[in-house]
């Protein structure tokens, strides 16, 4: 194990490991106390934009979930008849300046997650580490745009919201320890924070917070020049890979979850756990491979042009959505959309 699984494997318990990061997590816990208490007195002030503004995000840190129900997320107000665009902090990326997401854009400079954001929900993003600047720049961009989703920013001040929509995975809050002795962000309270929307990636409540749980699996698999050319995903695709040996590659940060859904298809997968983020400098699977199954995640970071010898390379799609106490919940958060709805 990686130092950073061996990290986040001790998050489940206050082991070794926990007891002896907790001295960090007390001055994490400091520094989340004065940026409060600078919150408290206006500072930084938080930007408005001049259109709503929905977050999602998690407590927790790693893989809960966040950008599926991202996506899921600009489903559903293209539904109520909003026009939405994305802002990101493009975690991982080179530089710091703001910059507009298109498909020719590496995964690099932009982020993997705001690539595959626009890439499969076809709206605008913007990425830059201040998203209320992100904000502005994406309305001046596409004035269209009437509604902005934060891919991220629970924590960031920085950008005021109307609505909130807060993801846990199985873990729930787990050990219950901040970071980096636990995996939480900020102190859970007794309650959610106002105008927020729980919703529970997994398949029962974990934690005491009220909310509902959300449908995920795998809507098919299409070969990865088609899944850049948009085709769509195909269960038929899926169920043939399971009559050949697969390796299965995914750089999330919980790769098990992939390769547990892959099984559940049928599909026998050999499993190739990769760092997340995994930038693909270079294969990391023998020249000789004859089938590899990607998450999404993975295959934006390899563009139709990439040399892959003999290897046939699929992409397996998630199928992500929200129940609909979520949905309304969310909507109830929000103004009336200036177009009307469309079901």
């Amino acid at each position: 194990m990686s130092l950073q699984q061996r990290l986040e494997a001790s998050w489940a318990s206050r082991g070794p490991l926990a007891l002896l990061l907790r001295p960090l997590s007390l001055l994490y816990r400091l520094a989340l106390l004065l940026r409060s208490a600078l919150a408290r007195a206006g500072l930084p002030h938080a930007g408005r934009l001049p259109v709503p503004v929905v977050v999602v995000g998690n407590v927790v840190a790693g893989g809960a979930g966040k950008t599926p129900a991202v996506m899921a997320v600009v489903t559903l107000l293209r539904r109520q008849g909003w026009t939405p665009g994305i802002v990101s902090r493009g975690y991982g990326r080179r530089g710091a300046a703001l910059l507009a997401v298109t498909r020719d854009t590496p995964a690099a400079s932009c982020g993997d997650e705001p690539l595959l954001l626009h890439l499969r929900c076809g709206a605008a993003v913007q990425v830059g580490r201040d998203r209320a600047a992100a904000g502005r720049e994406l309305l001046r961009r596409h004035p269209e745009v009437d509604i902005v989703v934060s891919d991220d920013g629970l924590q960031h001040a920085r950008l005021a919201r109307d609505a909130q929509l807060i993801v846990f995975d199985e873990r729930g809050a787990g050990n219950g320890l901040l970071l980096p002795a636990g995996p939480l962000r900020e102190p859970m309270a007794r309650t959610p924070p106002p105008r927020s929307v729980v919703v529970y990636n997994a398949p029962a409540a974990s934690t005491a917070w009220p909310g509902a749980l959300a449908r995920r699996g795998l809507a098919g698999a299409t070969p990865l020049a088609a899944w850049w050319a948009g085709e769509a995903p195909s269960l038929d695709t899926l169920a043939a890979l399971a009559e050949r040996p697969v390796l299965a590659a995914a750089g999330v940060a919980r790769p098990g979850r992939f390769f547990a859904m892959l099984r559940e298809h049928g599909l026998h997968v050999d499993e190739l756990a990769l760092p997340d983020h995994f930038a693909f400098r270079s294969i990391p699977w023998p020249a000789a491979t004859p089938d590899v199954v990607l998450t999404e995640k993975d295959a934006v970071k390899l563009p139709p042009q990439t040399p892959l010898g003999a290897t046939r390379v699929w992409v397996a799609t998630l199928d992500f959505s929200l129940a609909r106490a979520s949905e309304t919940a969310l909507c109830q958060l929000l103004p009336r959309p200036p177009r009307p709805h469309e079901e």
